[in-house]
């Protein structure tokens, strides 16, 4: 609890004092009632699954290959020859999970801490089983040459991943930065030279997929885990005066319960 603490105590001075609690029918004696997110629904897999197959229809295939994947990959050759290479794809793919578990700790969202911290763990170890097993199922070769595992693209399931928990968790608006932010991901990926355009395809799909499975099973981890669907959590400010030989020191103080 205490790399909590001061992981609380740095995220409060971006925020107002407050106090709050985010589970008012849990003191009621309300039911807790399963939000919508949470519930499996076959048509949540719909547009993962055509998208995936839209990916996976470009390995090994001429047509498309031909007309896509060489056309694309020529393109982002050129821009790199005059440009130069871009790293960035590198630590941004982070970005929309840092977010979404960021905003989750300053209590945005319909789901308390640590309900963010379980869902989030558990979608990324699905996405992590489900890259890797088709990465070296497939063999895919990468653009450049360098390695055989090219399909799906792992940076790119990882951006969409965090995109599709932001979108979830805290609506549209927000959902676009962040689609916004792994599409250029993507892209950069093509731009470099380490995948081919249905590469983008299959590992956004794997992302978004696997955001749906860390909600899906987060009532069972309540169980599981005996986490509560809400927390309490309060930021206080403070103020010591100075002394005889000491200056005055202010700050905030935090405590979180769970």
């Amino acid at each position: 609890m205490g790399r909590l603490t001061c992981i609380f105590l740095c995220l409060a001075i971006l925020v107002p004092a407050r106090a709050q609690v985010r589970d008012s029918s849990a003191l009621a004696g309300v039911p807790y009632v399963i939000p919508r997110s949470e519930r499996f629904s076959p048509l949540q897999a719909v547009a993962p699954a055509v998208l995936f197959a839209a990916g996976a229809a470009g390995v090994d295939w001429d047509f498309y290959d031909r007309n896509i994947n060489t056309p694309v990959k020529d393109y982002g050759d050129r821009l790199r020859s005059e440009y130069g290479a871009i790293s960035l794809d590198n630590w941004l793919q982070y970005v929309p999970m840092a977010a979404y578990l960021g905003f989750g700790a300053l209590g945005k969202g319909s789901h308390c801490f640590m309900e963010h911290f379980v869902a989030g763990a558990t979608s990324w170890a699905a996405m992590g089983i489900l890259v890797n097993s088709i990465k070296y199922t497939v063999k895919d070769l990468r653009p450049d040459g360098s390695s055989r595992n090219s399909f799906p693209s792992g940076h790119s399931a990882t951006a969409f991943m965090g995109a599709e928990m932001v979108r979830i968790e805290y609506g549209g608006w927000w959902g676009a930065g962040a689609y916004g932010i792994a599409t250029a991901v993507a892209m950069m990926r093509v731009y470099n030279g380490r995948h081919w355009f249905n590469d983008l395809l299959g590992g956004a799909a794997i992302g978004v997929l696997s955001a749906h499975i860390g909600y899906w099973m987060l009532p069972l981890e309540r169980r599981w885990f005996g986490i509560r669907p809400g927390v309490e959590m309060a930021v206080v400010p403070y103020a010591i005066p100075s002394g005889m030989s000491s200056p005055p020191s202010f700050g905030l103080s935090a405590a979180c319960s769970f």
